[in-house]
């Protein structure tokens, strides 16, 4: 969508402060012993606490308030039995409706006690996306993200997942801009307008470059396994640059 008047920017910031609100509480209530399913329940219930409705089951009828994905689940991991233990990586993805207006954000947790390369890979995928964020603005190419953050992950030693793409969101989970490439594509022409809103939101990882079907219906895993994290945020872009929608507070 395109924001076009303060009425549809308040309603966006509203339901961006709920998922970020929502993603940090699930961040600090994971615990070692828990599992996804509990871990889920407890996010749906903020959600539904602040008036707002799980876009992924809203949308897509999918099993779950949140995508919990740990380990070798890269992305869209259903909640469920699976419990949580020491050392591992979790990604949480919160999106969310309310008001007719969505917002989508994401991070990933590791639990403690676990390598340095693993709390060094999670603090550069934070760093890749902010990377990418630092390109939005309005009148600039689409490509400058992916070719920023592109650049960030070679200089740093990791691969980026090329099939998990960031999106359009607004007035729908995924809309048009559709396909918007966190790694570099020369193909990408396209100018961000003033107003547009879209997410970014890389897979850093130490060797997967790809995101393979499993045995259920939802949930990816990275090709080749390797540890790989997601750090996403809603974005605006304007002529000021980026106005990121999803931050808790």
């Amino acid at each position: 969508m395109t924001i076009s008047n303060e009425d549809d920017l308040a309603r966006l910031k509203e339901v961006g402060r709920i998922v970020a609100n929502t993603l940090e509480a699930m961040g600090k209530a994971l615990e070692p012993g828990m599992t996804t399913s509990e871990l889920d329940q407890f996010g749906r219930k903020l959600l539904e606490v602040s008036g707002a409705r799980s876009a992924p089951e809203l949308a897509y009828d999918f099993p779950g308030a949140t995508c919990i994905s740990v380990n070798e689940e890269v992305a869209h991991g259903i909640p469920g039995a699976r419990r949580i233990e020491r050392g591992d990586l979790v990604n949480i993805d919160v999106s969310a409706e309310k008001n007719g207006f969505f917002a989508d954000t994401g991070a990933s947790f590791a639990v403690p006690p676990v390598a340095r390369s693993i709390e060094r890979l999670c603090r550069d995928g934070r760093r890749a996306m902010w990377t990418g964020l630092r390109q939005v603005g309005a009148g600039r190419p689409i490509a400058g993200i992916g070719q920023a953050i592109g650049t960030f992950a070679r200089k740093n030693g990791y691969t980026l997942v090329k099939n998990l793409a960031s999106h359009g969101v607004g007035l729908s989970l995924h809309e048009e801009p559709t396909e918007i490439a966190t790694w570099p594509d020369p193909s990408e022409r396209r100018i961000m307008s003033d107003g547009l809103v879209f997410t970014v939101e890389p897979f850093l990882s130490f060797g997967a470059e790809w995101a393979e079907d499993g045995d259920d219906p939802w949930t990816l895993y990275s090709s080749p396994e390797a540890p790989t994290v997601q750090y996403e945020h809603t974005v605006i872009a304007t002529r000021n640059g980026p106005l990121v929608v999803t931050l808790a507070g």
